[in-house]
């Protein structure tokens, strides 16, 4: 275990994450707040679903996911159908539109990291990715699991295409 010194400045730089994801979101195209694109690059993962398996993989309140998703149908990158075990309910799925403009963000959001991060050799950006996943995977993040209709796709991934 490591001591109480290194939790403290892990913290310290887990705080100082917000400054990266700002930096990052300014990247993202005006009418595309970073709530978006992650509702986008959820859907375009792991397929169509429900607005609450989505909310859990945002880990946020249903209310707020119903707001991102609103955003994203009222821009016509979504669709929203009745679902057909349960017509109360709606499936979510990403559209042609919501994937041209994901792989925008997608081009962005490499772009700058590339830019930012020009001076880290591939192993060290390899590093960070692996023990980025692990701390997820700690904290229990649901979108570090796969869902039950990708657990075959997601053994025949590789981890750079999950």
């Amino acid at each position: 275990m490591a001591a109480q010194r290194h939790y403290e400045e892990l913290a310290r730089q887990l705080s100082a994450i917000g400054t990266v994801k700002r930096m990052l979101g300014r990247v993202l195209p005006t009418d595309c707040p970073s709530g978006s694109a992650i509702v986008l690059m959820l859907l375009d993962r792991y397929g169509e679903m429900r607005m609450s398996k989505l909310a859990e993989l945002l880990d946020i309140d249903m209310s707020v996911t119903s707001r991102h998703v609103a955003h994203v149908a009222d821009r016509g990158w979504v669709d929203r159908k009745p679902d057909p075990l349960d017509r109360r309910s709606r499936l979510l799925s990403i559209n042609p539109s919501g994937r041209a403009l994901l792989g925008q963000v997608s081009e962005r959001y490499t772009e700058a990291l590339a830019s930012c991060l020009s001076d880290w050799s591939d192993e060290d950006v390899d590093r960070l990715n692996e023990l980025l996943a692990r701390l997820r995977s700690s904290f229990g993040d649901t979108r570090s699991r796969a869902l039950p209709h990708q657990a075959e796709t997601s053994i025949t991934r590789t981890p750079s295409q999950r």
